[in-house]
This record gives C-alpha cells, sequence and structure tokens, in this order.
C-alpha cells in the first residue's frame, strides 16, 4: 500500500499489480454489499453506488503518479478522473429520480470509462498483463450500453451493477497476476 500511497514506485508494473489487487479486493466487497441492499436506493445503496466512481478516481490518482514515471497514458488516466467525479456527482443526483435514472448514468459511464480503459491497456500492452483490461474495456462499453438500455425496461434493478464490478475486478486480478508473471520473466 506504501508504493501506491506515498512515493514514486521503482517499478511501474509492481505499482500496477499492488493497485490491481486492491481494486479486486474493493470490487468483490462492493459487489457483495450492493447485491445485498439493491432492492431499492436507500441510502446504503446510494452511498454505495456514489462511492465505486470516488474509490475509481482514487485508484487513477494513484495511477498518475506510476504512469508518470514511466511516460504513460497519463492523459487517458486524466479522462478516467474526470469521468469518474462526475459520474459519482451524477449518481447522487440521479438517485433522487430512481434505479432508470442511476442505471442510465451507470450505463453512461461504464461505456466512456471503458474506452478509456480499453486505450490506455492498450498503450500499456508492453507491461505485460494488459489484454485483461483491453478486454475489461471492450467489455464494459458494452456493458454500459446494456445498462442503458436496460433503464427503459420495466423492473430495472440494481443488481446487475454487482455482478459488473465483480467482473471488473476479476479482470484486475487477472492483470495483477499476469503482471507478476512478467515482471519474473524480466
Amino acid at each position: 500500500m506504501e508504493t501506491i500511497v506515498g512515493t514514486v514506485p521503482t517499478s511501474v508494473p509492481e505499482a500496477l499489480r499492488k493497485l490491481y489487487f486492491l481494486r479486486f479486493a474493493f470490487a468483490a466487497v462492493w459487489a457483495a454489499l450492493l447485491f445485498a441492499t439493491a432492492d431499492t436506493l436507500g441510502p446504503l445503496s446510494v452511498t454505495l453506488l456514489v462511492i465505486y466512481p470516488l474509490f475509481d478516481v482514487a485508484c487513477a490518482v494513484a495511477d498518475v503518479r506510476s504512469a508518470r514515471a514511466d511516460g504513460g497514458p497519463v492523459r487517458g488516466l486524466y479522462a478516467n478522473i474526470a469521468l469518474s467525479t462526475l459520474t459519482a456527482v451524477g449518481l447522487a443526483v440521479a438517485a433522487t429520480s430512481g434505479i432508470p435514472a442511476v442505471l442510465r448514468v451507470w450505463g453512461i459511464w461504464a461505456v466512456t470509462a471503458g474506452i478509456v480503459q480499453l486505450v490506455v491497456g492498450a498503450v500499456r500492452r508492453r507491461l505485460g498483463g494488459q489484454w485483461a483490461m483491453i478486454a475489461s474495456g471492450a467489455i464494459s462499453t458494452l456493458a454500459g450500453a446494456s445498462f442503458f438500455a436496460q433503464a427503459g425496461m420495466d423492473g430495472a434493478a440494481l443488481t446487475d451493477l454487482a455482478g459488473y464490478a465483480f467482473l471488473g475486478g476479476v479482470f484486475f486480478l487477472v492483470s495483477a497476476l499476469r503482471l507478476k508473471r512478467a515482471e519474473k520473466k524480466a
């Protein structure tokens, strides 16, 4: 954790690996909590919805540090910070209008953030372990369109967001493990 929050790491893949493990753990816990509270938009579910993009902002800020050390995709990470910040605000506002509004905001975020993740993963592919980030970005884009469409249907629910977050966490876990293997080869 010190490498993520403290000084610039000596190894970009090592910093990313630690960050990806953290993102997996957060996504798994968050998904379980949201799934347990997803029936309604109560205080806990709304808090969880807003926290998720804010956590993404914090991770992107930590990621910027390692990307700067490597001359990596800082612009894409800044775009992600802006998108996730706007999404947190948008989700807080959308929650006052109901689940369909939340799904629309989440869907737009998933599409745009997915595209950014795909691009950042492609730029970083030389580090190793990024094929999962590329795939995750593509899947996020498709899932976002699905959430947006689902918002217009009867019985729209938040439970799919929990599955989406958990799957995204699994992709972070796979990338972390692949980065570890790439680091051992180097």
